[in-house]
């Protein structure tokens, strides 16, 4: 199994947090048990959303468990950054405000946030 990357809340808006978390991935298996992995955590279990992108051999999968295009977001990114094998998670807890399209500048945010941890320009 993949270690995970967690580098926990990486920004507030409004009251809603956001999370980035990711772990190399080869195959939809390894997507499941990393999102297995993280909801073991229980905040991450009951987060609002945990969104996410993934880039296998296979090709690109992606699931925005209710926050609807977010994860277009998060695999675009990992495209422009040639990123491959590789999940990555944001996970949001609604603060009580509807953020808007500023939602999607949240979840980019903290993708950007990912890709510069690892080095990696997108």
């Amino acid at each position: 199994m993949t270690e995970l990357t967690r580098l926990g809340v990486v920004l507030t808006d409004r009251g809603s947090k956001y999370a980035v978390t990711g772990a190399s991935a080869s195959s939809r298996a390894d997507v499941d048990a990393v999102l297995a992995e993280l909801k073991s955590y229980k905040s991450y279990a009951k987060a609002t959303h945990n969104t996410w992108a993934a880039v296998l051999p296979t090709g690109a999968l992606k699931a925005d468990d209710g926050e609807s295009g977010a994860a277009m977001v998060i695999l675009r990114m990992m495209e422009r950054a040639e990123m491959e094998n590789h999940v990555i998670i944001v996970t949001r807890w609604y603060g009580g405000k509807k953020l808007g399209g500023d939602r999607f500048r949240r979840v980019q945010d903290a993708t950007r946030f990912y890709l510069d941890h690892l080095g990696i320009g997108a």
